[in-house]
């Protein structure tokens, strides 16, 4: 049985996809190859989405954002997107799976405690799909 590869897109690579495959690779460890990537990559983390992992035990700190590319579509047997504003078109027949993720902001709700809701938002679906990954087909 090959080993599923998982790739994470948001945005900017810096918060929420980052995140989901710093959690994923915590749960999964090596059942699942994970890589993350934005669809306009910025050029840093997120500090909140690095500190509100880190209070789970896992860190991200050494991560970079980088683009989304056509090749690393087509190489993950499975696309999520994290959030409504970033678009991916499937290439190969790679499935695209959107999560659409916790806002608190919306609710007025901000800092580290609107970075720990979407932490656990992401931390429920990437509980999810680890378990999704590990059934028999």
């Amino acid at each position: 049985m090959t080993t599923p590869r998982v790739l994470f897109v948001c945005v900017k690579n810096g918060g929420k996809s980052q995140m989901a495959a710093g959690l994923m690779r915590a749960v999964a460890g090596p059942a699942v190859e994970v890589d993350s990537a934005g669809t306009r990559a910025g050029t840093a983390l997120n500090a909140e989405s690095v500190q509100s992992l880190l209070e789970l035990g896992v860190d991200i700190s050494g991560g970079h954002p980088q683009q989304l590319t056509d090749e690393m579509v087509a190489a993950a047997d499975l696309v999520v997107v994290l959030g409504s504003e970033a678009r991916v078109e499937p290439v190969g027949g790679t499935p695209v799976e959107v999560w659409e993720t916790d806002e608190p902001s919306t609710r007025g709700i901000e800092g580290a405690e609107r970075m720990r809701l979407v932490r656990d938002d992401i931390a429920a679906r990437v509980e999810d799909l680890a378990r999704r990954l590990a059934a028999p087909a």
